[in-house]
Formats: C-alpha cells, structure tokens, sequence
C-alpha cells in the first residue's frame, strides 16, 4: 500500500524540542512537520500560566490548514488530544505516545512532587528525568543521551515551569472528552515507562472509541528515541487504516 500523503504533524513532550522525532521522521514515509511546543526551541518564552487549551490554540495556528495524522509524545500528545476533540475537522488521526491518562491520586501526587522539583530546583528534577528516561544499561548510545539533556538543561526556566504545570493537570482537563473524539486513533507506550504508564494507554484505549492500544517490549518513555521504527510502523499503519487512506495516492 502506498504511504499516506497527509502531512504527519509531531509534538515533542515538556522541556524538549522537535530534535527528538528527527529518528521517527527518518523512518516515516510522506510529508512530516515537527512543530516546538509553545514556550521550547525557537518560540517565545511563556510568561504567564497556561492552560491545555492555551498551548493547543498556539499549535494548532500553526498546523496546515488541511488535516493531517497528529502524533503527540507525552505533553504533546494531551495538546494532540485536545486539538482532536475540538478541532476535529483538522485531524485525519490522532497517535498518542507516552501518553498519561486519568491519573490516579498516587499518581496526581507523584506527578505534582516532581512539579515542585521543577519549581524550586530545576537543575535537579532535570537530571532526575534523565535518570528516568535513560537508566544505567540503557541501550541508547550516549551521545543521543547526551543531546537530550543538553536540550533539557536549556530550557528557559520559567517557560519550563508553566509548560510542566499542563503536563501535570493537563489529564484532567481532556479525560472527560476523550470518548468525543472520534477519528481513527492509537495509544502506544514503552512496557517499561515508569511514568506513562502501559495502565495509562490502556485507559486512554478504552477512553477513546476504537482506539488501538500498542505497548513496545523493553522500552522506557523516551520511545520515539528507543525504538523509532516501533513508533513509525504504528502511526503509519494507523494513517493506512484511517478511511480515506486511498484518496489521492496515486495521482501522480
């Protein structure tokens, strides 16, 4: 079957930037665009509190007009599902990686620790994350490791602090609309992700309509970067099975 011609629009997750698909980019066939989220890379620092709402308005200004397959990873695939409930007309398919969904009160207060971290010392929650996402004996090679932090510890320290307090409650706020969405959808995650959890995208599956759930063996949050291909062959057979997959294809 040939590959979708849609553009695949990627949202990178809280303190990263559109570098961490470049390994899914490289795998994917048809058009991609990696956006930055508001408040990372290249856009303007975020000085003022923000809302899920307030961050998907921003992304999706910047999406193409026409719709596309809307990959999100972790923060980015909240922004994803928001963006598929209320802005349904421009998502051909909606594909959340290392997705959170409806936490648990353990999980709420677990998650809220880590903000506080974020707050007072960021430097230090920084490192703890990559400690959590790259374990000692991880398989990804060290300069890859090494980029990721240094993005990481890049981060203007304020932007960070009110993107990761979307991240933190963004769940809240989209887990009641997650059965209005209705285009082809998928819940992938690491079956090692201590924090987005295989139990989360299993919620999140049964959340949304006939959304198909995929959890990779032996990987931890960081999947676009562990196993691209893994991540590449789901979105794309997703987008293969949405309901016009065939329109257009071979027009050239």
């Amino acid at each position: 079957m040939a590959p979708p011609t849609s553009t695949t629009v990627l949202l990178h997750g809280v303190g990263l930037d559109a570098t961490m698909w470049e390994p899914v980019q490289a795998e994917l066939a048809g058009p991609t665009l990696a956006l930055e989220l508001p408040g990372h890379g290249s856009r303007p620092a975020l000085r003022a509190e923000q809302s899920l709402s307030s961050l998907a308005e921003d992304v999706l200004r910047r999406m193409p007009e026409e719709p596309v397959h809307l990959v999100g990873f972790s923060l980015g695939a909240l922004i994803a599902q928001h963006i598929a409930r209320y802005a349904s007309h421009r998502v051909k398919t909606l594909t959340s990686v290392s997705s959170v969904c409806q936490r648990t009160p353990e999980e709420a207060a677990a998650v809220e620790q880590r903000l506080q971290t974020a707050q007072q010392e960021f430097e230090a929650g920084a490192r703890a994350a990559i400690a959590r996402w790259f374990p000692a004996g991880t398989e990804v090679p060290f300069e890859v490791v090494d980029q990721v932090k240094s993005v990481l510890l890049a981060n203007d320290r304020q932007s960070y602090r009110h993107a990761y307090a979307v991240f933190a409650r963004g769940d809240r706020d989209i887990g009641d609309e997650l059965s209005a969405i209705s285009c082809p959808s998928l819940a992938i995650t690491g079956e090692l992700d201590p924090g987005s959890t295989p139990e989360m995208s299993r919620r999140l599956a049964e959340a949304i309509p006939e959304c198909r759930l995929t959890v990779v063996p032996q990987a931890r949050h960081m999947l676009p970067i562990e196993n691209a291909p893994a991540v590449a062959a789901a979105v794309r057979d997703l987008a293969q099975a949405s309901p016009d997959a065939g329109e257009g294809e071979n027009g050239d």
